[in-house]
């Protein structure tokens, strides 16, 4: 779509995040599928009634489908006059986090603790993810000791600024180095990272312990 505006990229992104065709998202809307369909592919961006009726239909912001606060870290508005944290159980966790995304990987590293961003998918029961040969978390998650794991932690979490609630997921577990014979396996993922390079080497948490909160309102 070489035609189609930061708008139109982020219409396609939160309509595809909730699963809708454009026949779908036109009827939340109550506007044509055509209509939805030249704002996704041309530069042109609509009228303010039309983006809050599409923020509302996308279960987003007007301002996040503008590009607003993109540099701003979430979360520094006022909480809920009355927050209520709830615990998760290991089954609303990996619903939450079946999508794949970006999550940390959390480990001990040769210079101190260490959080770094990964694109990750959930494979099989495991997160995955992949890195460089020869690069920090290569050479930091192994143990040296055959059998022997790293254990690390995989944290996700989603902020919705505009309703001032969110949601948490960690993972505990050992990293595996997955063999060359298996990678095959999870080429069919999709797992592309954003970091680019030469990343060839995939990763694999099996999970020990999952753990979530959810922050939101009574």
């Amino acid at each position: 779509m070489p035609g189609t505006g930061d708008f139109g990229h982020r219409l396609t992104y939160h309509r595809e995040r909730l699963g809708l065709t454009l026949q779908q998202l036109a009827d939340r809307a109550d506007m044509s599928a055509g209509y939805l369909q030249y704002m996704e592919t041309h530069l042109d961006v609509p009228d303010r009634g039309t983006m809050v009726r599409l923020a509302d239909a996308l279960e987003t912001t007007v301002q996040d489908l503008l590009g607003g606060g993109y540099d701003r870290p979430p979360g520094p508005g006022p909480a809920l006059a009355a927050p209520v944290l709830e615990t998760l159980d290991t089954g609303e966790c990996l619903r939450l986090i079946a999508s794949g995304g970006i999550g940390r990987v959390v480990f001990s590293g040769s210079h101190g603790p260490t959080a770094l961003p990964v694109n990750y998918r959930l494979h099989d029961g495991a997160i995955v993810f992949r890195t460089a040969y020869g690069g920090p978390m290569d050479q930091d998650l192994r143990s040296g000791t055959k059998d022997v794991d790293i254990k690390i932690g995989f944290e996700v979490d989603r902020i919705d600024e505009a309703r001032r609630q969110g949601w948490s997921v960690l993972v505990q577990g050992p990293a595996h180095h997955v063999p060359d014979d298996e990678v095959d396996k999870l080429a069919d993922t999709g797992l592309t990272p954003w970091a680019g390079g030469d990343r060839r080497l995939y990763i694999r948490i099996v999970p020990h312990q999952i753990t979530g909160r959810r922050i939101g309102g009574l």
